[in-house]
């Protein structure tokens, strides 16, 4: 089982070589700095406390700002990159019939299944982070810890819009279907507990995953080559809730962008 999500930890844990370049050179004490506007955002969430005593009250806050969001739109803040979702996702769940059934009738992606399993990107999602985190103690890296942290913080977000979100919509997965039958009339008719999500839409598994890797990214601005690892290593999170049939094509989509929306707009705030 360790050897399943070998691929996505060691690219993830190689994250550890950000301890010596993690954050933005500190200015000359001397010299004279201008006042930052009174309206700009903390650069890559710096400014923002988040500990272990304050997670659950950053939770809260966070919640309300996500559940919100909608009255923003309402009073015609953000409504295009909105619209722009919402038809994309239309789109999506529209065709989702017709796309899922490639991925449930074929046997080419067995290999790769094998590695990307869902019990093996749980723990290659869980053990990176807290592999950096202890990196951060060892190193002394008060940042990399934070960002660990802050990376938690979303993925705790992102994952408590998806069970509410689940037991709403309650879609059922492509894999209840039989091989080469219609996926029609998937949703409000899954069964289960309603503690993990009674449902398929959006994907718990991509969510999360674009949660860590957007933080990571966003954090470490000057390490260019962050994002051409952690988004790629999300996106493949994401392909194997397709290539399993766990999930529909607009599940995993939308956890994607949900995903790096909550990380970058709620948590990092930028």
């Amino acid at each position: 089982m360790m050897a399943r999500p070998a691929y996505f930890l060691v690219a993830v844990l190689s994250l550890a070589g950000m301890v010596r370049g993690q954050a933005p050179a500190a200015p000359d004490a001397g010299a004279p700095q201008p006042p930052p506007p009174p309206s700009a955002a903390p650069a890559n969430g710096e400014g923002r406390p988040v500990s272990w005593a304050r997670m659950a009250p950053n939770l809260l806050s966070d919640q309300k700002r996500i559940w919100l969001f909608p009255t923003q739109v309402a009073r015609g803040r953000h409504i295009w990159p909105a619209l722009a979702v919402l038809a994309t996702t239309a789109v999506l769940i529209r065709t989702d019939a017709h796309t899922a059934p490639h991925f449930r009738n074929t046997t080419t992606f067995n290999g790769f299944n094998s590695v990307f399993t869902s019990k093996g990107t749980d723990m290659g999602m869980l053990v990176a982070p807290a592999s950096l985190y202890a990196a951060g103690w060892v190193f002394k890296s008060p940042y990399l810890r934070k960002t660990v942290l802050l990376a938690g913080e979303a993925v705790g977000d992102s994952e408590i819009l998806t069970v509410i979100a689940k037991d709403i919509d309650r879609r059922e997965r492509p894999a209840v279907y039989a091989p080469y039958t219609h996926m029609t009339d998937s949703w409000f008719s899954s069964q289960g507990s309603w503690i993990r999500g009674n449902g398929s839409f959006p994907s718990g598994h991509t969510i999360a995953a674009f949660s860590l890797a957007t933080v990571f990214a966003r954090r470490y601005p000057r390490q260019r080559w962050i994002p051409y690892v952690a988004y790629p290593l999300a996106a493949l999170v994401g392909f194997s809730r397709l290539t399993l049939c766990a999930h529909f094509p607009s599940d995993v989509v939308v956890g994607g962008v949900l995903g790096y929306s909550i990380a970058r707009f709620v948590v990092l705030r930028q």
